[in-house]
C-alpha cells in the first residue's frame, strides 16, 4: 500500500486528497499520509469507501473516465501497438470495469470536460465537478459486488505514468456546429461524418448480423477499424455471448476483418469494371 501511495504522489504531484465515504454518513476528506494507511484500511473494512482526487488547485488538469470495459480503454487508451498513451492512471474498480485518470498538459474548464467524457463513454451519471475516483489498495464496498462468500473486490492499480502528460486537443464552444466539426483523432480517432449514422439504423434479426451491417456501414463511409470498434462496444448492450474480454476482443476482430474483406473485394471488382 506504501508503494501505490508513493505512486500516486507523483501522479497527483503531491497535491491530491483521500476521502472516507459513508453511505449513511456522508464523506468526509483526509490527507494522504502513509500514517492513515492503517486507519483507511478499518474503515474500508467496516463498510466504507475510499477515494481519491486532486486537490482543487489543480483539479482542472485532470480527466477522470469513469466505468467503462477493457475495449473501451484498448481503444481509446493505447496505441495500436499497445503502448499506453502518456499521462493515464488506471483502475479496476471491479472486476471487468475500469476508471481513467488522464493528466492533461493543459486546464480544462469543466464544459470541455462533459465533452470528452461523453466522447470516450464514461458513466454518464458522473459528472467532471468535484469527482472522486476509487482508490487502488481499497476494497469495493458496493454491496452488488459482494461474492457469495461474502468477499469484496480489490480496486487495483492497472497502470500509472507520471513522467508524461496527455495532449488533449483545444476545444471551442463558441458554436455547437464548430464543436460537432472538431476532429477527434487524437483522443478518439474519430472521423465526422453527415449525416451520422447509429447502431440502431442497421438492426437484423440478432445482434452479430447488427453488429456486422452496422460495420459495412461505416466502413462504407471511411471509418477505420478503430472507430468500427469504438462504434460497436459504445452502441451494443448486449454481451452475453461474448462475455469477458478476450471472447469479445476476439468476436470483434472477426467481425471487422469479415467486413473489411467484403469492402475491399468490391471495391477490387469495381476497379477492374474501370
Amino acid at each position: 500500500m506504501k508503494k501505490i501511495f508513493h505512486k500516486l504522489n507523483r501522479f497527483f504531484c503531491n497535491k491530491w486528497h483521500l476521502a472516507v465515504l459513508d453511505l449513511q454518513v456522508g464523506r468526509w476528506v483526509i490527507k494522504p499520509k502513509i500514517s492513515y494507511i492503517p486507519y483507511l484500511k478499518a474503515e474500508n473494512a467496516n463498510g466504507r469507501h475510499i477515494l481519491m482526487k486532486p486537490e482543487e488547485s489543480i483539479e482542472s488538469y485532470y480527466l477522470l473516465v469513469d466505468d467503462i470495459p477493457w475495449p473501451i480503454i484498448r481503444c481509446h487508451h493505447h496505441y495500436p501497438d499497445g503502448t499506453w498513451k502518456p499521462g493515464r492512471l488506471i483502475v479496476e474498480t471491479s472486476p471487468a470495469n475500469y476508471q481513467v485518470w488522464i493528466h492533461s498538459v493543459r486546464s480544462l474548464p469543466i464544459d470541455e470536460k462533459r465533452f470528452w467524457l461523453k466522447k470516450m463513454h464514461s458513466d454518464p451519471g458522473a459528472d467532471p465537478h468535484n469527482r472522486f475516483g476509487r482508490c487502488p489498495g481499497f476494497r469495493n464496498r458496493k454491496e452488488k459486488y459482494r461474492t457469495s462468500s461474502g468477499d469484496y473486490p480489490l480496486a487495483r492499480l492497472i497502470w500509472i505514468d507520471w513522467m508524461r502528460r496527455a495532449e488533449i486537443p483545444q476545444l471551442s464552444f463558441k458554436s455547437s456546429r464548430s464543436a460537432h466539426l472538431l476532429s477527434l483523432q487524437s483522443l478518439e480517432g474519430g472521423v465526422c461524418q453527415s449525416p451520422p449514422i447509429s447502431r440502431k439504423d442497421y438492426m437484423q434479426a440478432d445482434e452479430s448480423a447488427t453488429d456486422f451491417s452496422y460495420a459495412l456501414a461505416l466502413m462504407r463511409k471511411g471509418y477505420s477499424d478503430y472507430d468500427v470498434r469504438t462504434r460497436i462496444i459504445s452502441e451494443r448492450s448486449n454481451w452475453d455471448n461474448h462475455r469477458g474480454h478476450r471472447k469479445m476482443n476476439d468476436y470483434l476482430d472477426r467481425t471487422i476483418r469479415k467486413a473489411k474483406h467484403i469492402i475491399e473485394n468490391n471495391y477490387s471488382k469495381l476497379e477492374k469494371i474501370k
